[in-house]
């Protein structure tokens, strides 16, 4: 029997290509306790991203690589250290928070906070450290979406502890306003919540930090902006010519504010009947492409529309926390885990940006 060594299970390994940012997976550092037991080898990869969406591929290629060696059964693991995209002084607001991801839109009405609410969600399946800040001063619904009531409590430091829900720690004006009652503010109140949100909750240490922003291309885009590095902006539009007009505006905003683009998410791409397998593009074919097209962006994906996306936003639980999921939740998953792996390109870019808008 052929003895396995230590040196030569490296050098198999050297030869497996991180697929997503080159290099191999010992020069990169990623193979960690690493245990021989005669034919059995057992040792953790440490990833980027715990949202990793290449895990199978890069399984597939270890195996590949020792199987030669005669090695009999391999024992992974996965491990994860998130790295920041945007670099941030210690003295700048949210230093425990690696990365801070904005979900936008031009318009109201294409669901951008379900595409907020079931990013931040996914990632935390994932194993991500989450938080969703819900900048929609006059239009909050995080809370309903995530199922949260109550009115958060302050630390020993005075800080507002956040709420929690499906992993994901959350913040909201709707925790401190009675139910059913309208926040008639001007731009700089909505401005002056929105830093307070950023500076007076105790968010911890977060990989990501979802911001739910309001559509259009306001005072809460641009006081985000000004607070705190953004690592990156996901738009969110639906096929229709008029979603795509509004949100051509908001890339736009972003463009003028140096924000980097991650991409674009078309949701309500069809309607797939669950009868006959039908689907049905109520709102047009296409468009989210298109766009991407024109403007040099990544389509990160598209949402289909499903009934259990309403159902659960209505009594608190995303989409991809119920306990089927369907068709919805598993491109939200994608979606999310393809974010991911876009915000660790950045961070191992040294933070240049994802594209130039032109």
């Amino acid at each position: 029997m052929t003895t396995i060594t230590e040196s030569a299970v490296l050098d198999a390994l050297r030869t497996v290509q991180e697929p997503e940012l080159g290099g191999d997976l010992v020069t990169r550092n990623m193979v960690r306790d690493l245990r021989i037991d005669g034919s059995k080898v057992a040792f953790q990869i440490e990833l980027t991203t715990p949202a990793c969406p290449l895990k199978d591929e890069i399984e597939a290629r270890v195996h590949g690589a020792l199987d030669p060696l005669g090695v009999e059964a391999i024992e992974l693991t996965w491990g994860a250290s998130v790295r920041r995209a945007t670099p941030r002084a210690p003295e700048q607001l949210l230093p425990g928070v690696k990365n801070i991801i904005a979900v936008a839109s031009g318009k109201g009405g294409v669901g951008k906070s379900t595409v907020a609410v079931n990013l931040a969600v996914a990632l935390a399946n994932d194993g991500a450290a989450v938080g969703l800040l819900d900048a929609d001063i006059t239009g909050p619904n995080v809370p309903l979406m995530l199922g949260l009531e109550g009115q958060p409590t302050k630390t020993e430091q005075n800080k507002i502890n956040p709420l929690s829900r499906h992993g994901v720690k959350a913040i909201s004006i709707q925790f401190f306003v009675p139910a059913g009652q309208p926040i008639i503010w001007r731009g700089p109140l909505v401005g002056g919540a929105i830093t307070q949100f950023l500076s007076d909750v105790d968010w911890g240490e977060l990989d990501y930090l979802v911001v739910d922003l309001p559509p259009g291309t306001s005072d809460a885009q641009l006081t985000l902006a000004q607070a705190v590095p953004i690592s990156g902006a996901v738009l969110v539009t639906t096929p229709q010519e008029v979603s795509l007009l509004d949100v051509e505006k908001a890339l736009a905003m972003f463009k003028r504010m140096s924000v980097p683009v991650i991409g674009i998410v078309e949701n309500m791409t069809a309607f797939v009947c669950p009868h006959c397998g039908e689907a049905v593009e109520i709102f047009g074919r296409g468009g989210g492409q298109r766009f991407a097209e024109k403007f040099g962006l990544e389509l990160l994906g598209g949402i289909p529309l499903d009934v259990t996306v309403r159902q659960g936003g209505d009594v608190g639980v995303p989409a991809v926390a119920q306990r089927e999921p369907g068709p919805a939740a598993r491109a939200f998953a994608e979606v999310a885990r393809t974010i991911a792996a876009r915000m660790s390109v950045r961070a191992e870019a040294s933070a240049q940006p994802v594209l130039t808008v032109s």
